[in-house]
């Protein structure tokens, strides 16, 4: 988990503009570097390091000899980096796992180089031989990465919005600030005066295909068809790569628990690889809920499970209230359901960086996504509308789940990795046939509950307890953490503002005091940024004006809970 942040073509002082890339300074707590570009006085790269990888040469922008006219600032992982050095016969410099796209470009060009990255990035690529600059982002945005762009050629490129919100410019039109489209690069022509030209916006990875680095996967390309048992043990060895390689860390490795399906599995699958591959420290857990949190309970139960050294974060709703608006700054959004589910994650990382050395994160984000998770799932009119939906999810990942638990763990200087979203995982699994990946039984997400019954990795409780959101299950079902929140902002709102909020914020408009106040704060933050957010997150095919599984008429809640 990096910051990174680049201008081209700036028109006012760039030791003056250089100040808003500070505000991204949480991202990378290690080090800190300015640099301008040789010969373009008006464009330069700010970097904050979260030192990960090759602690002697992980500065950027990344430069080497042998492509002095290359210039590279990205975050991110590149988990193939050492199988692509090998194959293509690379003359490597460093250790950096990023030295991998100069290469890469150099030798195949933009689109292969984009195509053939197995991991989490978004970078700025600068060619000045070639007078070119290149942006990119992953197929899910699990990196993050926004652009302003002047009519008149001036760009700037932040890790987070916040870091371009400060930047001037003398285009006599205004300037959008938007994210960059997950999957895609975009390649722009630079002029000698650091303005740029867009002349190209590709997309270089779908996540309905199987990702051309495939070709070169120490696990084989996989047939979508065949018997249960085929496809439940590739979902497995799948599943089990996916965590296997993302152990690339020279910091402790931690693991988030909720007691659910998908943060147990990664959870376990995580001590299971270390002890593998012969760790020299134990994997920590973490779980955060009020006492009577069924969360806590059940993660409580996978932890003595699978040996972990687990900690448990008190959680209580005054604790919760009065972070809320700091959750949205680091955010950055309004959305409801993101920012209920985000203050758990925000505290639990709070309390891992001042209390623990674990710094790379895994976490279970995606699976509900990828295996249709969501309660709603189960009123799908049919397995085709299902899998369409399933898609849809995958692609807005980079404006709910995925930022939500970027910028929480970012905020607390840790590097978040997220084995569900892998690439070969979730094309193989959409590969599957419709009525596979459906609920079953009155069970969401059977296919892959299925697909590890009978192993004895988590107990069999857990590997079929019922989806709870994280926002949901930090508090017990007698009263949730949502319904203490619109309490306490019950009064924060009156009525005659909810009367006239579709006047006050026509692009959105709040329909509950809850989500008038989070409005609110966003906009004394980031006024005049709403279309940052396209639209709330909110359950399908049902009736339901709150995006809580517990609202819904068909929710039923374990019975411990």
């Amino acid at each position: 988990m990096c910051g990174i942040w680049a201008l081209f073509g700036s028109d006012g002082c760039l030791s003056v503009q250089s100040s808003c890339a500070m505000k991204i300074a949480h991202r990378g707590p290690d080090a800190f570097r300015f640099e301008n570009v040789n010969g373009f006085t008006n464009c330069c790269f700010g970097f904050h390091r979260l030192a990960i990888v090759d602690q002697l040469y992980g500065m950027q922008p990344l430069r080497i000899k042998k492509f002095p006219f290359l210039w590279l600032c990205y975050n991110g992982e590149i988990y193939n980096h050492h199988t692509l050095r090998k194959q293509f016969d690379f003359d490597y410099q460093t250790e950096m796992d990023g030295e991998i796209l100069l290469h890469l470009y150099d030798r195949f060009g933009i689109q292969k180089m984009a195509s053939l990255l197995d991991g989490v990035f978004a970078f700025i690529l600068l060619d000045t031989a070639n007078r070119k600059v290149f942006l990119g982002r992953d197929t899910y945005g699990v990196r993050p990465l926004f652009k302003f762009f002047t009519e008149d050629g001036f760009l700037a490129v932040c890790s987070e919005a916040k870091g371009l919100t400060g930047i001037t410019h003398a285009a006599k039109s205004p300037a959008n600030i938007v994210p960059f489209l997950p999957g895609h690069f975009e390649a722009f022509d630079l002029k000698q005066n650091g303005k740029v030209q867009s002349i190209q916006m590709e997309p270089f990875h779908c996540c309905t295909k199987e990702p051309a680095h495939a070709a070169y996967n120490a696990v084989k390309m996989l047939p979508a068809s065949g018997e249960d048992e085929a496809v439940r043990s590739n979902i497995r060895a799948l599943f089990e790569n996916a965590v296997r390689k993302r152990l690339m860390a020279q910091r402790r490795i931690g693991c988030l628990l909720s007691g659910g399906l998908d943060s147990s599995l990664v959870a376990a699958t995580l001590v299971k690889l270390a002890k593998e591959e012969n760790l020299p420290y134990s994997i920590q857990t973490f779980a955060i809920g009020s006492e009577d949190s069924p969360d806590v309970l059940a993660a409580r139960k996978v932890a003595d499970h699978i040996g972990s050294e687990h900690h448990e974060v008190n959680f209580t709703a005054e604790e919760g209230i009065q972070a809320v608006e700091e959750v949205i700054y680091h955010l950055e959004t309004y959305d409801i359901t993101t920012i209920r589910a985000s203050v758990g994650m925000y505290l639990i990382s709070k309390y891992i960086k001042k209390n623990s050395d674990s710094v790379v994160i895994f976490s279970g984000e995606g699976s509900d996504e990828l295996t249709q998770g969501y309660l709603y799932f189960h009123k799908a009119p049919t397995p085709k509308a299902a899998a369409e939906d399933s898609v849809r999810l995958l692609k807005e990942l980079y404006l709910f789940d995925v930022l939500r638990a970027d910028r929480t763990t970012a905020a607390h200087g840790l590097e978040l990795r997220v084995p569900f979203l892998d690439h070969r995982f979730t094309a193989y699994y959409l590969s599957l046939p419709e009525e596979m990946r459906t609920p079953k039984n009155g069970v969401e997400k059977h296919l892959l509950r299925d697909s590890f019954k009978d192993l004895n990795l988590i107990p069999d409780e857990i590997l079929w307890r019922r989806k709870e959101a994280f926002s949901d299950g930090m508090m017990s079902v007698k009263k949730s953490w949502y319904v203490c929140l619109q309490e306490h902002l019950e009064s924060m709102v009156n009525d005659d503002q909810m009367a006239k909020a579709h006047k006050t914020f026509p692009h959105n408009p709040p329909r509950s005091k809850e989500a008038y106040y989070f409005r609110q704060v966003f906009e004394k933050h980031y006024p005049g940024q709403a279309k940052w957010l396209s639209h709330y997150w909110m359950p399908r095919w049902t009736k339901t004006s709150d995006p809580s599984a517990r609202t819904l008429a068909f929710y039923t809640p374990d019975k411990d809970q």
